[in-house]
């Protein structure tokens, strides 16, 4: 069983051959192929966690779809002013599949 744990924007991912993952918004190259940085590679019994050795480590996904996140809402208050504040957020995100670990 071979996995990696990548960095997938600002967060960390546990991921496989195989496993569609939900990432802050990146561009594919014109295949729609891109590429993570690996930070720990667990292949059978070996775990991998040299900087030099991970830089040799190649985690390929490919962009699924690009798609928007739940709303958020946001709300100020303050109390005996009158003031009121209301805001909404919704994250840009992308899905991809992990094609290759090598």
């Amino acid at each position: 069983m071979v996995f990696a744990v990548v960095r997938a924007g600002a967060r960390q991912e546990k991921v496989e051959v195989g496993s569609i993952i939900e990432m802050n918004r990146v561009v594919g190259d014109d295949k729609g192929q891109i590429t993570l940085p690996a930070l720990l590679l667990v292949d059978g019994d070996k775990v991998t966690t040299d900087a030099e050795k991970l830089a040799k480590v190649k985690v390929t996904a490919e962009v699924l779809d690009d798609l928007r996140g739940p709303k958020i809402k946001i709300i100020k208050y303050k109390n005996k002013t009158g003031y009121r504040k209301r805001q909404g957020h919704r994250q840009e995100l992308t899905r991809v599949k992990v094609t290759d670990i090598k």
